[in-house]
């Protein structure tokens, strides 16, 4: 790959910083685009042949963004929230934002965008996370034709918000729950083939216009996960069953923290399959062989 100018929105995220990483190790001069700079000092301290620099960037601002994408040859995109608060609803941040992105960056004359979405985005779901999510797709494509989608199922790696969240429940509590019997199956897809399909869109044309699901090469029920979790980290707790409908009722309780552990619309994405759709083009179509999450916990957890 020549030394290109690409700009990361939302680099300093645990998905992001892996991309970061693997560019500027690949000769790559980064710009990373986050609300608060100060959060991602971290990323210019990056040893490698390509350079990192901060921008301060609200991805629901249009001048924010004009303003980062100037003179920038490609466009990684890894904008989302969890949960919405206050000052961050799914309409503005996964649905809108896409949107204002891929119009300014066809203006602008960018050559590649890269939009990292999420596997299960789908428009009619009563999931707002899953529904904005396709809806950002449809505006980014609107505008920005021959961008490239990454749908990821859940990522794992170190700092994860999913195996090392209930590693850390296992710590405190004597059960954990298995939500909805724990049926739910998911794909895990490793950050690190995350972060080498993003490189290998970026350094070819033959991913335009091209959507690919990123899954790792075993399916897991939710159950399942846990008891690897419990057994790598050598914390043995009793399962609880817990029905969805008592889910709910835990979910609306915890949705007036400031950063809760369950909220109904996650809850809402649990009763849904996350896995790689058989037609879909995959990671093993990028050149890259999907990682087992086998593997890696032992290392982390």
């Amino acid at each position: 790959m020549k030394k290109n100018k690409v700009v990361v929105l939302g680099g300093s995220g645990f998905i992001g910083r892996e991309i970061v990483t693997s560019l500027v190790n690949n000769n790559v001069n980064v710009i990373v685009g986050c609300r608060d700079p100060r959060k991602a000092r971290f990323l210019e301290k990056i040893e490698g042949s390509g350079s990192v620099s901060i921008i301060q960037t609200d991805v629901t601002n249009r001048g924010d963004i004009k303003k980062v994408i100037q003179q920038a040859d490609a466009i990684v995109s890894l904008v989302g929230i969890l949960f919405e608060s206050r000052n961050n609803t799914f309409d503005a941040v996964q649905a809108n934002a896409p949107g204002i992105i891929s119009e300014e960056a066809k203006k602008a004359g960018v050559k590649k965008l890269v939009h990292i979405s999420a596997l299960g985005a789908d428009r009619f779901s009563l999931s707002k996370y899953a529904s904005s999510k396709a809806m950002g797709e449809e505006l980014l494509l609107k505008n920005f034709p021959q961008a490239t989608i990454l749908r990821p199922s859940i990522v794992f790696g170190k700092d994860d918000n999913f195996f090392n969240k209930f590693s850390r429940m296992a710590t405190f509590s004597p059960f954990l729950p298995l939500i909805g019997g724990g049926r739910t199956l998911f794909q895990p897809v490793y950050v690190k083939d995350v972060s080498r399909a993003v490189l290998r869109v970026l350094g070819t044309t033959e991913t335009n216009g091209k959507l690919y699901e990123l899954g790792g090469p075993s399916i897991y029920s939710f159950k399942e996960l846990i008891d690897l979790t419990m057994q790598i980290s050598k914390k043995p707790r009793l399962l609880w069953n817990l029905p969805f409908w008592l889910a709910d009722l835990q979910a609306r309780c915890m949705e007036i923290l400031p950063n809760p552990m369950l909220t109904c619309d996650q809850l809402e994405l649990l009763k849904c399959d996350n896995i790689v759709s058989k037609e879909a083009l995959t990671l093993s179509d990028l050149g890259i062989s999907a990682t087992d999450c086998k593997l890696i916990l032992p290392t982390y957890l």
